[in-house]
């Protein structure tokens, strides 16, 4: 039997893929420096709505869960929250250090320990609901509504818990290759079918009910001689819009499909780590070398792209208007525009990287940093 530091390997040559060479070098003199932020004139005032702080996320990435007005937060040391604006309605501790973060359909509100156990909350009362081991790390925010809970584990597992007292309700699981990215992306919920992105650029729906897979999908097929050379992973959420769902890949394509019947719409070659968004014209990318590009929605076909953004691992990109918000390494929220990719706006939410995805408020947006800080923007 492999020792468990030998069954980690395949995961740290993953980091190593995406954080470049440089920064695991002990002889490199230092890491590439993330590009200068270049003068440009505001079109839009980035207005910051209200600010507040949770607590720091340490390694792991916490996205916030926006339901409504109320915004619900978690940190790595143990606190969970929930803001209507900067007031906090309620705030937990957990009395354990915290993996991901919240997951809430504005009833529940669960959060996974380091640990492995799930930790549920009443999200209008903030009283603890249940704690149950789930038997697996966790590091994307849980997918709940009335009846299900279910969390990605770190190995791909889905698993889903009973939202009324969190007993086991099934397990998906499948083949993965034997090198995949370390994610800490999420699960779609609709409706009555489960959707996720796995290794191996598959896009699978999974029965609620009873964790059958209803169909499964190629967002592209891995390539290449060597096992790096192949990792070919969804990157991020999938996105649904209307009937269409579109993925994006690492080292493999972007695609949009017709989620009636599965026929492919459209597929590009692309390269990203963290995935995409779309509205009814553009589907909008963050590739891999940190360029932003918006593709037309409904051929594919190159719109534009915004690469002065380059070595500043920007986050997954997030369609706001006729804006498209992005954060960065150094803690900056950029507006694009919509339209052309052109600079709008500029504000900086504070000076920690801005790693877990943007979220949707109202007609803004917020976000939540690596120092716990949460900032609710709108556009004006």
């Amino acid at each position: 039997m492999k020792s468990s530091n030998l069954r980690m390997l395949p995961m740290l040559c993953a980091f190593a893929l995406l954080a470049g060479c440089s920064s695991l070098n002990p002889f490199a003199s230092s890491a590439p420096k993330p590009a200068e932020l270049a003068d440009f004139k505001p079109t839009v005032d980035l207005h910051e709505l209200w600010k507040t702080n949770i607590g720091k996320a340490g390694t792991y990435v916490f996205r916030p869960a926006v339901v409504g007005d109320s915004v619900y937060a978690a940190a790595t040391g143990g606190s969970v929250a929930r803001f209507d604006g900067a007031r906090a309605v309620w705030r937990s501790d957990a009395k354990t250090e915290l993996s991901a973060g919240v997951g809430s359909d504005g009833r529940l509100a669960v959060v996974v320990s380091v640990g492995g156990e799930a930790i549920a909350y009443d999200a209008q009362s903030g009283a603890e609901r249940w704690r149950v081991p789930v038997g697996a790390e966790v590091l994307a925010p849980p997918a709940v509504n009335a009846d299900v809970v279910v969390m990605r584990a770190s190995d791909h597992r889905l698993i889903a818990l009973n939202a009324r007292d969190g007993s086991r309700r099934w397990v998906y699981q499948r083949n993965n290759p034997a090198l995949a990215l370390r994610s800490h992306a999420g699960v779609v919920l609709e409706g009555n079918v489960l959707l996720a992105g796995f290794p191996g650029g598959k896009l699978v729906a999974v029965n609620l009910a009873n964790g059958g897979a209803l169909w499964e999908l190629n967002v592209a097929t891995p390539r290449g001689a060597t096992e790096l050379e192949r990792v070919a992973d969804v990157a991020g959420t999938p996105v649904v819009s209307r009937r269409e769902v579109c993925a994006v890949t690492y080292q493999g394509r972007a695609a949009c499909f017709d989620g009636s019947n599965g026929n492919a719409l459209w597929a590009r070659d692309f390269s990203s780590a963290v995935g995409m968004d779309r509205d009814t014209r553009f589907a909008v990318i963050t590739d891999d070398h940190d360029a932003v590009q918006a593709l037309d929605v409904y051929s594919g076909a190159s719109m534009w792209k915004q690469d002065a953004l380059v070595r500043r691992k920007v986050s997954r990109p997030l369609i706001v208007g006729d804006y498209v918000a992005v954060g960065d390494v150094e803690g900056y929220v950029h507006l694009l525009r919509r339209e052309d990719g052109a600079f709008a706006a500029r504000r900086r939410v504070d000076s920690s990287a801005v790693v877990a995805d943007l979220q949707r408020l109202g007609g803004g947006f917020v976000v939540q940093t690596r120092d716990g800080d949460i900032v609710a923007y709108d556009v004006r």
